[in-house]
C-alpha cells in the first residue's frame, strides 16, 4: 500500500518548488543580462509565476538577491557534510574531499555569484533569526563530522567538536567574503592553506 503525502506536506513541497523556480529564473537572467537590467516582470515571466506569487516569497528584488546569496553560501553545506561522512572513512579524507568540493564550486562561479554573495548579509541584517538558523545549521553539520571523527579516534580530542566547527566555518566564511570583495583574491591558494591548517589542527598524525 502506497504512502499518501499529507496535504500540509504537499503544500510545503510546492512552496519550496515555486521558490526554487523563481530563484533559478532570476539567477539565469542576472547572469545573462545583469542585475540592474533584470526586472521583476522578466523574472515572473521566466519562472512562469504571477507577480503576486513573486511578492509572497520576496518583498522586492533586493530581498531576492540576498536570498540567492544565502543559497550560494550555505544551502549545500549540510548535504555535502552528510555525504562526506557516508563516503569517506576518516576525518582526513572527509576534510580533503570538502576542500576539493569547495574548489570545484568556486571554479564554476562567475561575477554574478560574487555579487550575490555580497548581497547575503543584507538578508541577515533584516532577519537575525534566519542568520541564527543558518549559522547553527552549518556549525551543527561540522560538529557532527568532528564528533564522528573523535569517536573513530582519528580526530584530536584537544578541542571540542563545536570549537573545531567554529574554526572551519569561520575560516571558510572569511575566505569566501574576501574573494567576493576582490576578484584578484587568490582563493584557491588560500583554500590549499586552509586544507593544511585543518589537517594539522584537527587530525591525529
Amino acid at each position: 500500500m502506497g504512502i499518501v503525502e499529507a496535504p500540509q506536506g504537499r503544500r510545503e513541497k510546492r512552496k519550496l518548488e515555486t521558490r526554487a523556480r523563481i530563484e533559478d529564473a532570476a539567477y539565469e537572467l542576472f547572469r545573462r543580462q545583469g542585475i540592474d537590467e533584470t526586472s521583476i516582470e522578466q523574472i515572473c515571466a521566466e519562472a512562469d509565476v504571477a507577480r503576486r506569487t513573486f511578492y509572497s516569497y520576496f518583498p522586492n528584488k533586493h530581498a531576492l538577491l540576498g536570498g540567492l546569496g544565502v543559497s550560494r553560501l550555505y544551502s549545500q553545506s549540510g548535504p555535502m557534510l552528510e555525504a562526506l561522512i557516508r563516503n569517506h572513512a576518516d576525518t582526513r579524507g572527509r576534510l580533503a574531499a570538502m576542500i576539493d568540493f569547495i574548489e570545484t564550486t568556486f571554479s564554476g562561479y562567475e561575477d554574478i555569484d560574487r555579487q550575490l554573495i555580497l548581497a547575503a548579509p543584507t538578508v541577515f541584517a533584516n532577519d537575525p533569526e534566519t542568520q541564527r538558523e543558518i549559522n547553527n545549521s552549518a556549525l551543527d553539520s561540522f560538529a557532527r563530522l568532528f564528533t564522528a571523527g573523535q569517536e573513530q579516534g582519528d580526530t584530536r580530542a584537544t578541542f571540542s567538536p563545536e570549537i573545531l566547527a567554529s574554526m572551519v566555518v569561520g575560516t571558510l566564511n572569511v575566505l569566501t567574503v574576501s574573494w567576493a570583495m576582490d576578484s584578484s583574491y587568490p582563493i584557491f591558494e588560500k583554500l590549499e592553506e586552509a586544507r593544511d591548517m585543518f589537517e594539522s589542527i584537527v587530525c591525529r598524525h
